[in-house]
């Protein structure tokens, strides 16, 4: 397919005129000179000069089964000789199917699914379920966390995200993540709900202390507060299981998904419920509508990702491959953080992770440093390389440091 402007300089002078001048002068002063074009399994290649890069950025693990699955992409050509979005108000096939697959991958805890176009939509749903089953305001969530950039899910992240638009909403306070104690203090009986990303990768991959999040669920069920789960980045297999909290022994409230739900073909975002919120609809089934929430041509990209996920012998690889990677970058210059494939590399410098994308690009790996923590380089591998794949992405991370 050809670019769309003739060459990589009238590329970054309409993208700075039209879309953002900001990010144009970021990546000149970074040094990222990328303008991406095609694409397949794990690679981005550069428009004009054909350079390969081996994303591990995945833009946050919207891209865990790399660039256009075939399994996923044909699900979808499939759809579209027969389906459209559809109407949110109907009952849709489709939607139930997605619906069911998804609460059978909670081993049918969390039954109900009320679709939405993105991670951010559907945690503001949570926050508005908690406040409306519980009849209370206050939300706890965790300081350098990341849950969206909409109304409610902006009041529940960091300052720096929300502050250049005035005061927060009330009724959010935020503690360290992975203090217990800290959490235990604030959570009382006004609480609707604690909001927490099972491993907050903005924060830098920050892994939870063993337990942290069972005691988390212990002091919500004492006080009669929801435990909101944002597995928007954490889910689908990233972490070595279906869900991170199934790391521990932990059944949330409600869990959040998206990013990679649809294979990175199409918007896909849901809040997953328990029996007990889902009646909350009975008597208000339009109380929340999303009119490009659960769109059946999603529904059927999401489907052929949870096939993918859910094959026999994907999250034992995922974990081999962990423990592979872990091997292969011993005595490089950072601390590894890891969870299945959700890693980071955490420097001494306040800086090191800036720094370390810039080394890793010049060697064709595609990464993004922790915003709210810049010593930690994010490291999102896809989920479905294979050896050989593996073996180059070693070979390229060892030559940056090296």
């Amino acid at each position: 397919m050809e670019p769309p402007f003739p060459d990589r300089e009238s590329t970054f002078e309409a993208f700075a005129r039209h879309v953002s001048r900001g990010k144009v002068a970021f990546f000149e002063k970074a040094g990222l000179d990328l303008v991406a074009g095609e694409r397949e399994g794990p690679f981005y290649r550069d428009a004009f000069s054909g350079r390969s890069f081996i994303d591990c950025h995945c833009n946050g693990g919207v891209f865990n089964l790399g660039h256009r699955h075939p399994g996923v992409v044909a699900a979808l050509r499939e759809a579209l000789e027969h389906l459209d979005m559809g109407n949110h108000h109907l009952v849709s096939g489709h939607r139930a199917a997605l619906a069911a697959r998804l609460a059978a991958s909670t081993g049918g805890q969390l039954a109900g699914a009320v679709f939405a176009a993105c991670g951010s939509e559907a945690i503001d749903l949570a926050i508005k379920l908690a406040r409306g089953s519980t009849g209370r305001l206050k939300i706890v969530s965790a300081q350098g966390g990341y849950h969206g950039h909409t109304g409610l899910a902006l009041a529940a992240g960091d300052p720096q995200y929300r502050d250049p638009f005035g005061p927060n909403l009330s009724g959010f306070e935020q503690v360290p993540f992975g203090d217990a104690a800290a959490l235990d203090a604030v959570v009382d009986d006004t609480t609707a709900a604690v909001v927490l990303e099972p491993i907050p990768a903005t924060l830098g991959i920050a892994i939870p202390p063993p337990g942290y999040l069972e005691g988390v669920a212990r002091v919500c069920a004492a006080r009669g507060a929801l435990l909101v789960l944002d597995e928007v980045q954490t889910g689908l297999g990233r972490t070595g299981r279906m869900w991170a909290h199934e790391h521990e022994d932990v059944v949330p409230d409600m869990v959040v998904t998206g990013k990679g739900l649809s294979g990175g073909l199409y918007p896909m975002a849901a809040t997953l419920v328990t029996p007990e919120l889902f009646a909350f609809f009975d008597t208000r089934p339009f109380v929340h509508v999303s009119t490009y929430g659960g769109s059946e041509l999603g529904c059927a990209a999401a489907l052929a990702t949870l096939d993918v996920t859910e094959a026999p012998g994907v999250l034992e690889r995922i974990n081999a491959v962990s423990e592979f990677l872990a091997s292969a970058f011993t005595g490089l210059p950072f601390e590894l953080r890891r969870r299945g494939l959700m890693m980071g590399f955490r420097f001494d410098r306040p800086d090191g992770g800036m720094t370390a994308a810039r080394m890793v690009y010049e060697q064709g790996v595609l990464c993004a440093f922790a915003n709210n923590d810049p010593s930690v380089l994010q490291f999102l591998p896809p989920l479905v390389l294979t050896d050989a794949q593996v073996e180059d992405l070693v070979g390229r991370v060892r030559r940056a440091f090296e």
